[in-house]
């Protein structure tokens, strides 16, 4: 198994507290996963990899800055948004799944680390309100289809970010010729992480 060290390589200035949190996702997904299967059983052993760290990809490529507010869609049992959450505390985030026993497990998550910047919430896309700095999802569903859903949330300056696999050429082509207006940007997490698993791992940011 590897250990919540893999997020000090490229996070070292870590606090205290943070570090203490990573440490205690492990146990924590461990624990419930026995429960509510939210993670595969042979992913969970790979938990700072494939799920922490991917998360963690998002925070390198975007400025996190002047942002308040974020809002994760379809966050399954808690990701990317519970590692960002551990990683900016002074940032909210509106994690939301339409799936109500894996938002279970994210409020329990959240509780067991002490994160006072989460909220957890059932519920579908279209049903979100209010208006967010960067929403986010992990592998919801094609990018045309998901910009329609949270295209409400968005401020003129809003970032949107999609964490996803394989050939994306014919997904940004479509919903470039739908919004001319948005400019996208796609990177491989392979250039962030060395890792092999990142190496079919992307992410593309709409502006």
């Amino acid at each position: 198994m590897v250990s919540a060290e893999i997020i000090y390589q490229y996070f070292p200035n870590l606090s205290p507290i943070q570090k203490e949190q990573f440490e205690k996702l492990y146990p924590l997904y461990e624990a419930w996963n026995a429960k509510i299967n939210v993670i595969s059983r042979k992913d969970i052993e790979e938990l700072y990899v494939h799920h922490v760290l991917h998360a963690l990809s998002i925070a390198k490529l975007v400025n996190f800055k002047n942002v308040h507010t974020v809002l994760d869609i379809g966050t399954g049992g808690g990701f990317p948004g519970i590692p960002l959450a551990i990683l900016f505390p002074e940032i909210q985030f509106h994690l939301v799944d339409s799936i109500g026993k894996k938002i279970t497990v994210v409020n329990a998550v959240a509780e067991g680390l002490g994160l006072k910047n989460v909220k957890a919430e059932q519920a579908r896309a279209e049903q979100i309100v209010g208006k967010y700095d960067i929403v986010m999802c992990r592998a919801v569903t094609q990018l045309i289809e998901f910009y329609g859903w949270i295209a409400k949330n968005l401020k003129p300056d809003s970032e949107v970010v999609c964490l996803k696999g394989g050939d994306l050429q014919a997904e940004i082509q479509t919903f470039k010729a739908a919004f001319r207006n948005k400019k996208v940007k796609e990177y491989f997490i392979a250039n962030l992480f060395e890792h092999p698993f990142f190496e079919t791992k992307k992410m593309i940011l709409v502006r």
